[in-house]
């Protein structure tokens, strides 16, 4: 099989790991790096480290991976819509949902596998969770809620805490639960000096009727990343940063301690943690771009699906500036 022509724009903290991982998986070869900051650290190793995207796209590259600040991925997307070359965006798609419908919309008239980096339908905890609950593992579902905590990331400029960590829980959220959102409203905090918000508190509600919650913030002195899954027979916690996941069954032995017993709901039954294989979930996401390119369906999140993401995110911004009034959410244009 002929390997796909890749190239890398942006090599900076998360371009890196791009770069490792597209030398190593088959049927891809890196033929060029590019990125006007220079390569610090030392991405290039022997192929050309080029200025801009234009210069990147002279390289006749069949593929590329955009891995620069969010303000610049619709210009740099477009450009390599334009020259005719799939593309992976890293998240968020775009600056703003706008920009980002205008980018999905030139990869689907040009016939181009367009799709955005939501990197955590790629981690196997939440690829068993997504199985699990479509299985009917614990029933009907309730409610979905996250939470995503840590220091505050000094690589991050130009983008809040919402569109920078935010969109990996409104898109895992949607995706898990294979529902788009309905409404959503949010309360946001700003404490570490800078334009953008450091902390937001999300509420929602799917158009198929599942509650969300979203705790998100960089102002925490432990990392967090964990999913919790509430239905009418159990619970699932999924943890992403370590990849386990955990059923909480509701308890089917009957009470006998009676202040307990009256109270009419569930008890604590089983506890089980689940074994599986554990893959890098970059590896298997840009393995998946590079099936999508050979023409096999996958799970990447599509330009459509990004945009959609970045709306909830808007409209959770536009909550929050109104005291966190409930905004409803257009899914008609996704």
């Amino acid at each position: 099989m002929t390997s796909l022509r890749a190239g890398l724009l942006g090599v900076g903290s998360m371009g890196r790991h791009h770069a490792r991982i597209l030398r190593e998986i088959e049927g891809v070869d890196l033929v060029a790096v590019a990125d006007p900051g220079g390569d610090p650290h030392r991405v290039a190793q022997g192929i050309p480290l080029l200025a801009d995207v234009d210069a990147l796209i002279r390289e006749k590259i069949d593929i590329a991976v955009v891995a620069i600040p969010t303000r610049f991925h619709a210009q740099a997307a477009l450009a390599l819509a334009d020259a005719g070359i799939h593309t992976l965006v890293e998240k968020p798609i775009a600056d703003d949902s706008a920009s980002g419908r205008e980018v999905s919309a030139r990869f689907r008239e040009r016939g181009l596998v367009g799709v955005v980096g939501h990197v955590e339908r790629f981690n196997p905890a939440l690829q068993q969770l997504r199985a699990r609950l479509a299985a009917g593992d614990i029933g009907s579902v309730y409610q979905i809620a996250t939470r995503r905590q840590s220091t505050f990331p000094a690589r991050i400029g130009d983008v809040g805490v919402a569109k920078d960590l935010g969109t990996h829980d409104i898109d895992l959220t949607a995706w898990v639960a294979q529902s788009v959102y309905s409404a959503v409203s949010a309360q946001t905090a700003f404490q570490s000096g800078r334009a953008f918000e450091d902390m937001i508190a999300m509420t929602g509600r799917l158009q198929n009727g599942i509650i969300t919650n979203h705790l998100i913030n960089w102002l925490s002195p432990m990392k967090e990343r964990v999913t919790v899954v509430t239905g009418e027979r159990g619970t699932f916690v999924a943890d992403t940063a370590t990849g386990d996941l955990t059923l909480h069954a509701n308890g089917t032995v009957p009470l006998e301690w009676e202040s307990v017993s009256t109270f009419r709901g569930v008890s604590e039954g089983d506890v089980t943690r689940f074994a599986f294989a554990k893959r890098e979930p970059l590896r298997s996401e840009l393995e998946a771009f590079r099936d999508a390119v050979l023409g096999e369906d996958t799970e990447l999140s599509t330009m459509d699906e990004a945009a959609h993401t970045l709306e909830v995110v808007e409209s959770a911004l536009e909550s929050a500036q109104h005291g966190g009034t409930m905004i409803a959410i257009d899914s008609a244009a996704r």
